[in-house]
């Protein structure tokens, strides 16, 4: 039986204005290209791939044919992803957390045809404080937002929305004073800012593959980070699977996704976790990314195996298991 994949990444099929910011369509259209040609790969699978209106069909390089669509004039992101997931039996989606944009599409299709995370994971790690939080309940060295009455801690810090994705509005400072003040400024304007130590030492991410048997580590990769002039922060993109995984330090990460996955239920599919390697501390987990993340672009080539594949596969069983455990609460 052939199976029906709706493919939408929220800034290439047009839901956000990258004029400012043409980095992110790039981005963007990288995720998504490599989730259809993976998708196109497997034999029993029917893709329809979200795109900007007129825009030329990339080449899937020798897969099978991907259809396109696009939003309707005037159809807003939620609607438009709504009426396609409708019409297919799983949609695969990428949007950032900001606003809550991830969660409500994942509530506009539904976790029997979302292909990922579940509404639980993804609200958490939508909250970098309360991200945050779980993790060091859980004993995981991870960012410590700042709170009123906290002793603040000498040299850099940083001021970034709360439900932000990526280094988007993240700005550094060289003292607390100075991000406070920034952080009361944007708390006042009504922003769901968090202030917190800027983590010394090297960026890197996890890409790890959640499913029913467990969650897998797929590779180390290292990121570009860089702080302007004005102190903004910047992404300037990733080196996929940069560090083995079979010495010291892929082994300690190994343990730290781990322990991420196991306090964090609901994480499931492709998952990204960034991180700062401590000189001291050793690896600081920066945020979950509960979707897929530009670490996916080419990882399937270099691990030579086709991940799409694996992760409908295990979303079929996780569906077959809600089944059960539906047909048996009837009963």
């Amino acid at each position: 039986m052939m199976t029906r994949v709706f493919v939408y990444e929220y800034i290439s099929a047009g839901a956000m204005d990258t004029r400012a910011a043409p980095h992110l369509l790039r981005q963007g259209r990288a995720m998504r290209d490599a989730m259809a040609a993976d998708l196109a790969r497997i034999g029993d699978v029917a893709v329809t791939c979200a795109a900007l209106p007129g825009e030329p069909q990339p080449d899937c390089h020798g897969a099978h044919k991907v259809d396109w669509c696009a939003h309707a004039p005037g159809e807003d992101a939620a609607d438009f992803v709504r009426r396609q997931a409708a019409c297919h039996d799983v949609s695969w989606v990428v949007a950032p957390e900001s606003d809550g944009v991830l969660l409500s599409l994942n509530y506009m299709v539904g976790e029997a045809r979302w292909l990922g995370c579940d509404a639980g994971a993804i609200a958490l790690a939508t909250s970098k404080r309360a991200t945050a939080q779980r993790l060091a309940a859980l004993g995981v060295a991870a960012t410590r937002p700042w709170g009123e009455g906290d002793i603040p801690e000498p040299g850099r810090w940083v001021v970034k929305p709360d439900d932000g994705a990526g280094s988007v509005a993240t700005h550094a400072y060289g003292g607390f004073g100075a991000a406070h003040e920034a952080w009361l400024r944007r708390l006042a304007d009504g922003e769901p800012v968090v202030l917190e130590p800027w983590v010394e030492g090297e960026p890197i991410s996890v890409s790890l593959l959640c499913g029913p048997g467990g969650a897998e580590l797929l590779s180390v990769n290292r990121q570009r980070i860089r702080i302007d002039a004005w102190g903004q922060v910047h992404d300037d993109g990733v080196q996929i699977n940069a560090i083995g995984l079979d010495g010291p330090a892929g082994r300690w990460l190994a343990d730290v996704a781990g322990c991420v996955v196991a306090g964090m239920p609901g994480l499931r599919g492709f998952v990204g976790i960034d991180l700062v390697w401590h000189p001291e501390r050793g690896p600081v987990v920066i945020e979950v990314n509960p979707r897929v993340t530009c670490a996916y672009a080419g990882l399937s080539a270099c691990l030579g195996r086709n991940l799409a594949c694996e992760m409908l596969a295990g979303h079929q069983i996780q569906v077959e298991r809600l089944e059960t455990n539906g047909a048996s609460h009837g009963r």
